[in-house]
């Protein structure tokens, strides 16, 4: 039993560094590219390199985003899920 709590004090110390490497920070703003295609304004989003959302400025309209759907490059609209929940109040107090 004495020789038990050391060992076990020694792994425990030994994973603590390991756990640093297991998560990469997100520190800092998103790098936003800005450019203009036709006629709409598109700035894309991105955190260490990955695209994770673009915003479309049109000359005539509401601007609206486009996130990220899957792992692919398939982008949705933010604003239009593709399932509608409905929101009834049933019962209130």
């Amino acid at each position: 039993m004495r020789t038990f709590k050391p060992l076990l004090l020694a792994g425990l110390l030994a994973l603590v560094p390991l756990s640093g490497f297991a998560q990469e920070s997100v520190d800092g703003e998103p790098d936003v590219t800005i450019r203009q295609e036709g006629d709409r304004t598109v700035e894309e989003y991105r955190v260490n390199g990955f695209l994770y959302a673009v915003k479309i400025t049109p000359k005539t309209g509401k601007p609206y985003f486009l996130v990220r759907a899957d792992g692919d490059s398939n982008f949705i609209r933010a604003d239009r899920p593709d399932m509608l929940i409905p929101a009834w109040e049933i019962f209130s107090w």
